[in-house]
C-alpha cells in the first residue's frame, strides 16, 4: 500500500506553529488533511468525548476536543480513506514509556493503530530546562522533526516496517539554537523507550499536591540518566529518535494466574 492521503493531528491545536511547518512539509508530496484540536489539549491522552464540534479549516478540519477524538472523527468519517496519521509536530518532545500514555500526540498514533492506520508521532526537543515551553518557536526550527518525518512516512511503508509494527513515536532536536542553524542532518537511531521515571509530588500548605518532572533540569550529556539505545539518550545526543512501537494492553499468556483462577472457586 503506498501512502497518498495523510490524516494530520496534534495536541498542541489545529493553529500551533508545529501543525504548521509538519503540514508544509508533507503538502508538496500528500493530500494533507488536518484533523486537530481547536486549542490546547495536551497530555489528555487517550481521552474520548461523547461527541464533537467540527468546522473547516484552511488546512482541513477544527475540533473541539481531543487528539483521539480528531483520529476517531477523522478515520470514522472526515478522512476515512486516510492512508497514514501524523501526529505533530508536538513542540515538546515526548521522551520514556511512561509519557507514552500520557501524551495526546503519541495517543492520536495509539488510536490510529486500532484503526489499522499506520501511524507516526512526531516530537520536537526544545532546550531550556523546565522553563523550555515559554520559547516562542518558529517553522524552521522544526526542520529535523519534518524531514526526518516526511523520510519515515515514505521509507518505512516502502519497507513494511508497519506490518511488524503498529505506530512510529519520532523524537527529534530542533534545528535551529540561538542564531546557529544546522547545515548537516542529524543522525537517526532506532531507539526503545526510556525506563527512567522520577515524577515527584509534593504536598502545598494549601491542601494542594504539585508535580514536577525533574528530568527537565538533566536533559545534558553529562546528567541524563540514560544509556545509548534509549529515546531521551539519542535526543540529547543531537540524533532524531526513533522508536517503534505497538498498541498497548497485550495479553500476557498465564502470568501465573492459572493456579490462582482454579483456587478461586473455593475461596472465601
Amino acid at each position: 500500500m503506498s501512502v497518498e492521503r495523510i490524516l494530520l493531528t496534534n495536541d498542541d491545536g489545529v493553529d500551533a506553529v508545529g501543525l504548521r511547518a509538519m503540514y508544509e512539509a508533507l503538502a508538496d508530496d500528500y493530500e494533507v488533511v488536518a484533523v486537530a484540536p481547536i486549542g490546547d489539549q495536551s497530555s489528555t491522552g487517550r481521552t474520548l468525548s461523547d461527541e464533537v464540534d467540527v468546522r473547516e479549516h484552511q488546512f482541513g478540519y477544527a475540533v473541539d476536543g481531543t487528539p483521539v477524538d480528531c483520529v476517531v472523527a477523522g478515520l470514522g468519517e472526515l478522512v476515512p480513506d486516510a492512508d497514514a496519521v501524523v501526529a505533530g509536530c508536538n513542540e515538546g518532545a515526548n521522551l520514556g514509556a511512561y509519557t507514552l500514555g500520557r501524551s495526546g500526540t503519541v495517543s492520536a498514533a495509539v488510536e490510529a493503530a486500532f484503526f489499522d492506520v499506520p501511524a507516526v508521532a512526531t516530537s520536537m526537543y526544545v532546550p531550556g530546562g523546565e522553563d523550555w515551553w515559554k520559547r516562542e518557536l518558529k517553522p524552521a526550527e522544526f526542520a529535523e522533526a519534518t524531514r526526518a518525518t516526511r523520510f519515515l512516512v515514505e521509507a518505512a511503508d516502502d519497507a513494511e516496517v508497519f506490518d511488524r509494527v503498529d505506530y512510529l513515536n519520532v523524537n527529534a532536536p530542533i534545528a535551529v539554537d540561538g542564531a546557529e542553524v544546522r547545515c548537516d542532518r542529524a543522525p537517526m537511531r532506532v531507539t526503545a523507550p526510556s525506563e527512567w521515571y522520577g515524577m515527584e509530588a509534593v504536598r502545598n500548605g494549601d491542601g494542594r499536591v504539585a508535580f514536577s518532572d525533574p528530568i527537565w533540569g538533566r536533559m545534558n550529556a553529562t546528567d541524563v540518566p540514560d544509556p545509548v539505545g534509549t529515546d531521551r539518550r539519542a535526543v540529547v545526543d543531537g540524533e532524531v529518535s526513533v522508536s517503534p512501537l505497538s498498541v498497548p494492553h497485550a495479553a500476557e499468556p498465564n502470568a501465573g494466574l492459572d493456579d490462582l483462577v482454579e483456587a478461586y472457586a473455593n475461596a472465601d
